[in-house]
């Protein structure tokens, strides 16, 4: 019987295998005569649902007692504030393990979990992580105004483009501004940390282009300023940026908000056919296995894309008709606008 029970517990832990969005970790501790008792974790009540109602529906003799998997979301969970300019989302606890994402200055993550120093978060969109815990804080959520609009904007201790350096702010950061002084504009980032800012490197978030053709322009003008920006997994910043960092950077910059993996974004965007419009995204990968779609570029019209590739090591254009790998891995084409 405990063969069978843990057979049934592997299956329905398929059902929530992608670890990105998703968190089933439940085993059996205790298995006496019909009685069950199983023990882990699990993201939230939707979940345990699901695995209690498959283990009954595979073992009805047995009485399964779930008192002991702790459900991490929670209604009183800390909603966290990111107070560096960057932090770096990992797939396990430690400065070592693999990074699935990062998280701009002032971003906000719901704690699920804690061990030692590192915090087990979940984003707005669902996306899950562990983020180094001192570089959280539960802050006041601020009252933004503006987006920081080139890839890396100086922050100066006065209105003086040779003052010293408080901080640099990343693009797609979301800043208050205080106030303003001839052609800057003080600002204070999440954290506390506050000084000047060139204002011609802010975008009013009022006055983000609301039109289709607006963010299209808007979207190939921001991606052309991170040419040569390296390439980074989980990247998503002008220090080093991966394919679907960019392209969801590149959205938030018009007010867009995107997934984080370019299989996300290919799953929920609208189909498009040729020819491409500017700001259209380009998918590419194999035709079978598990997470086909492995690659995303930007469209600046027709086949020719802005992508962040390990291949080129960095932001570059391409023409896709022209490149064969890009060509023969052309999967299809995605709009969000």
């Amino acid at each position: 019987m405990l063969e069978r029970i843990r057979a049934a517990l592997a299956e329905v832990g398929q059902t929530f295998k992608d670890k990105r969005v998703q968190h089933c970790d439940v085993a059996v501790a205790e298995l006496v005569g019909e009685r069950c008792v199983l023990t882990g974790a699990v993201l939230d009540a939707e979940t345990l649902t699901a695995v209690s109602t498959h283990l009954h529906s595979q073992c009805p003799q047995i009485t399964f007692h779930v008192n002991d998997i702790r459900v991490l979301r929670q209604s009183d969970n800390p909603i966290l504030t990111v107070q560096t300019n960057l932090a770096g989302l990992n797939a396990r606890p430690g400065r070592t393990q693999e990074q699935w994402g990062q998280l701009l200055n002032g971003w906000q993550v719901e704690q699920l979990l804690q061990e030692g120093d590192w915090i087990y978060v979940r984003q707005p969109d669902g996306y899950l992580g562990w983020v180094y815990g001192p570089y959280l804080d539960v802050l006041p959520t601020p009252i933004n105004t503006h987006l920081v609009a080139v890839p890396i904007g100086l922050l100066h201790n006065e209105p003086l483009v040779h003052a010293p350096l408080v901080s640099r702010v990343l693009g797609g950061t979301a800043v208050p501004v205080n106030s303003t002084s001839g052609s800057w504009s003080h600002i204070t980032l999440a954290g506390g940390k506050a000084g000047w800012i060139d204002t011609a490197s802010l975008r009013e978030l009022d006055t983000l282009p609301l039109d289709e053709n607006g963010r299209c322009q808007q979207i190939v003008t921001d991606a052309l300023a991170y040419i040569g920006v390296p390439y980074l997994w989980g990247g998503i910043s002008a220090h080093g940026i991966d394919c679907s960092g960019l392209s969801q950077l590149m959205y938030r910059m018009v007010g867009i908000t995107l997934l984080r993996d370019a299989d996300m974004q290919f799953d929920a965007g609208t189909p498009v056919a040729p020819p491409f419009q500017p700001g259209d995204l380009l998918f590419f990968g194999s035709e079978t296995g598990h997470r086909s779609i492995s690659h995303v570029g930007i469209s600046l019209g027709g086949w020719q894309i802005i992508h962040s590739s390990g291949p080129r090591n960095g932001v570059y254009v391409d023409d896709v008709e022209a490149v064969d790998w890009l060509r023969n891995r052309f999967l299809g084409a995605r709009t969000f606008l």
